[in-house]
């Protein structure tokens, strides 16, 4: 495999990298939380005006056609941030289910929208009932009504940037199978309650109550909604692998000059032999898990039984490594390390969340050794 970058991936990493060196400081961050959408419209536009919102999409629906790795460029780059902006629920998640299922008006009417920043969406399919990490066993209700269209009742959790989309993918259990729906933000039935993950990124938890759609409103064939989510959800999985990356980077950087500053004894904590080997110990987890994230991202593109084999290992091998770099960093500050104030709690959190997301360490292990293991067929 070629792990070099080309000319438009160079180009492309040092837009992002910039933007987030120039325009996105911690500073920015807490007054991005702070604002009544969880994030900062003005930076979310932005990122549009730099184009990265097209990145996903192919070029004939008006975008770039960017694959696994100028994915994996963006999110790294967001991770170093923290951003707080829904790229990965519009873009990847509710942008990756239009991608992949969408008719060509569904496509037509919404993407050049979503690439200019002005219609966000989210993925409404985790439900507060019903077990973790499933893609068929859903308790939402899509039910066939007499003249045509569908009927939607149900309960959602933890919506990624619910509570500032302007629509939603919704999964729901239909006489055919699961299947997935798009669903106006606005639509009488619809309640939506905000709220922050502890990681501080903006949620929502969402009910449908009698919601009335038309047929055109059916993302994909009815039925084939599972098949749609495990592709979103691997594609969602390498992003948030990418962004694992960039946040235990941007930590053992902060760490590093911690050590070389915070004095003890009158001699600078980093000259003790311990600490030294501690920091050495992080980095050889974060280079441990750029490369998973890397095998992730150049993944994509494999048939179904190799992508999800390297995906697993590359989520539970990043968890992995998310926690034990996030747990050296926060003891290795001190009480600071937890503050409010400090960046690198605010890192931990996230790469916590970061684990628990669309199937945790624990689970992926799980489903690779369901699979005979990263090199079965080898």
């Amino acid at each position: 495999m070629d792990f070099n970058l080309n000319d438009e991936q160079r180009l492309l990493s040092d837009t992002i990298n910039r933007f987030v060196t120039d325009r996105y400081d911690f500073e920015h961050r807490l007054a991005a939380m702070a604002q009544p959408d969880g994030f900062s419209r003005s930076t979310w536009e932005e990122l549009a005006e730099l184009g990265l919102l097209a990145l996903p999409f192919a070029e004939e629906d008006g975008g770039f056609g960017g694959g696994g790795l100028e994915t994996m460029i963006v999110m790294e780059a967001c991770g170093k941030g923290l951003l707080l902006e829904p790229f990965l629920a519009t873009a990847i998640l509710a942008g990756g289910a239009l991608r992949l299922a969408g008719s060509d008006p569904q496509k037509s009417q919404r993407i050049e929208e979503i690439i200019s920043g002005a219609h966000i969406m989210a993925l409404a399919h985790h439900e507060p009932d019903g077990p973790r990490h499933t893609l068929t066993r859903l308790t939402t209700q899509a039910l066939p009504v007499e003249g045509g269209g569908w009927r939607i009742d149900g309960r959602k959790t933890a919506v990624i940037a619910g509570a500032a989309a302007d629509e939603l993918v919704v999964s729901a259990l239909a006489p055919q199978g699961p299947s997935l729906f798009l669903v106006d933000a606005a639509n009488p039935g619809v309640t939506v309650v905000r709220r922050h993950g502890y990681d501080g990124v903006a949620l929502a938890d969402i009910a449908f109550d009698d919601v009335r759609l038309d047929e055109a409103h059916c993302l994909g064939v009815a039925g084939e909604g599972a098949q749609t989510l495990r592709t979103v959800f691997e594609h969602a999985n390498a992003a948030v692998c990418a962004e694992a990356v960039g946040i235990m980077s941007d930590i053992l950087d902060t760490t590093i000059e911690f050590l070389r500053t915070r004095t003890q004894f009158g001699v600078p904590i980093g000259s003790f032999q311990a600490l030294q080997h501690r920091a050495v110990d992080m980095l050889m987890e974060l280079e441990m898990a750029r490369s998973m994230a890397m095998l992730a991202a150049m993944s994509l593109e494999l048939d179904a039984e190799p992508r999800a084999r390297n995906i697993a290992a590359a989520k539970a091998r990043v968890g992995s490594a998310a926690r034990m770099l996030g747990q050296q960093a926060v003891q290795l500050h001190g009480a600071i390390g937890l503050t409010m104030e400090y960046k690198v709690g605010h890192g931990f959190k996230r790469l916590t969340a970061i684990d628990a997301l669309f199937g945790d360490a624990d689970h992926h292990l799980d489903a690779l050794a369901q699979a005979g293991g990263l090199l079965a067929n080898a």
